[in-house]
């Protein structure tokens, strides 16, 4: 365990009850103003694979898009930590909205105009992912300042389930969009970036402790974080599993749009899947309170990878977007659940004044190749086909489970790590 003590979250003073979750007005505001953001950038997401293929590009186009829409997570999280952890986050959270609104409002007006580049529809892309790296950031860290400390595990469950309700709607509710007019679903994401500015102005609670270090050197600040994260034994072992896994996602994403559009299907048949997917994903985040009350972190760390590469597999075998809407609806409910008990864990072990640094790291670790398994992707899919590179990233996934599996570090109960 490491040296440093954490601070817990901050106490609540007095011997009243504390009001339920579903009464604290900063945290419904948060939840909200944070959805809407969220949700907004599902719809983008969804819309930027069927923008290049539905107008003539390839998948390696496709491919190029997502890489740069992920290309953040893998140059900018680190500094992202520090800034989260030196300015104020609701500023930052209030800035990223901003930035996502007039990237969004770019795409509208070239699309309106009847004209496309594909550089284009990277820089947005990329600049609206560098939003999300930083939102998302500050968030994890302010939830422990709006919430009672009983409350957090609640909170974050809820946080999730949200997420995965953006995907829910976000998905079909892009494509069916972009089957309309190819800008409008850039139009509604910029309206909902304006939304999210709009309540996140109105939280009273501060998002930080008021008694912060005095900045230093970035590199200083950054080896800071990492420091602790290299401490956790177990963390650091489960989240370069998790990062695998991730890899793996984002070549099954882009292979999921090229199955639909091989068979023949319209693009708002993507929505499909996006509906499945979220339902699945919001009844894993609201079961996960359950679970933590029966099994330790790490066997659902094995259980999810289990049960991931066993729906990978299936996935090259079948093509109708409510079969694979099916497969994603479980893979999404095991990646719900993994993603909320790893976060309480994360958020209570973790002093405040590394909150964004902490997060930083272990989404670095965990998701800092997405960009290049987008990328990977493009070039597996053009050059082996679609079901091929599925089996191929289902036979990777078997074996991080068998990794996961045999590790001692992972074996272990957390504290003991």
């Amino acid at each position: 365990m490491p040296s440093t003590t954490p601070s817990p979250p901050p106490a609540v003073t007095g011997t009243e009850p504390v009001p339920p979750l579903r009464r604290n007005r900063d945290f419904r505001l948060m939840w909200t103003g944070a959805g809407a953001s969220l949700f907004g950038t599902r719809v983008a997401a969804t819309a930027y694979p069927l923008l290049v293929l539905w107008s003539g590009g390839s998948p390696a186009q496709a491919g190029l898009v997502g890489f740069a829409a992920l290309l953040p997570q893998l140059l900018l999280l680190l500094p992202a930590g520090v800034l989260v952890d030196r300015w104020d986050r609701r500023r930052v959270m209030l800035g990223c909205d901003l930035v996502g609104l007039v990237s969004m409002a770019s795409l509208v007006v070239a699309l309106a105009g009847g004209r496309l580049w594909v550089q284009h529809v990277m820089a947005a892309a990329f600049l609206e992912g560098a939003a999300v790296i930083l939102y998302r950031l500050a968030e994890r860290a302010a939830v422990r300042h709006v919430v009672h400390p009983s409350h957090l595990s609640a909170a974050l469950a809820q946080n999730e389930a949200r997420g995965r309700a953006a995907g829910l709607l976000g998905q079909p509710l892009g494509s069916v969009l972009f089957t309309a007019f190819r800008w409008l679903p850039f139009g509604v994401a910029a309206l909902t970036h304006l939304v999210a500015l709009l309540t996140l102005s109105a939280i009273r609670k501060d998002f930080q402790d008021t008694d912060r270090p005095a900045p230093r050197a970035l590199r200083t600040e950054i080896a800071e974080g990492v420091a602790w994260v290299w401490r956790q034994r177990f963390m650091r072992a489960a989240i370069l599993l998790v990062g695998g896994s991730n890899l793996a996602f984002q070549v099954l994403a882009l292979a999921l749009v090229l199955i639909i559009k091989e068979g023949g299907y319209e693009p708002y048949m993507v929505g499909v899947l996006g509906l499945l997917g979220g339902a699945g994903g919001v009844l894993g985040a609201m079961a996960a309170p359950w679970f933590m009350r029966r099994f330790p972190i790490q066997e659902i760390l094995v259980l999810a990878m289990a049960l991931w590469a066993t729906l990978m597999c299936a996935v090259g075998f079948v093509g109708h977007p409510v079969a694979l809407g099916a497969l994603g609806a479980g893979t999404s409910a095991a990646g719900a659940l993994l993603n909320v008990a790893a976060g309480v864990h994360q958020v209570q072990v973790t002093p405040d004044a590394l909150q964004g640094r902490v997060s930083s790291v272990f989404t670095l670790v965990g998701s800092g190749l997405n960009s290049l398994g987008a990328l990977l992707g493009g070039a597996l899919l053009a050059a082996f086909g679609t079901r091929t590179t599925v089996l191929g990233v289902s036979i990777g996934m078997t074996v991080l489970t068998a990794v996961a599996l045999s590790a001692p570090v992972i074996k272990r109960p957390p504290e003991q790590s």
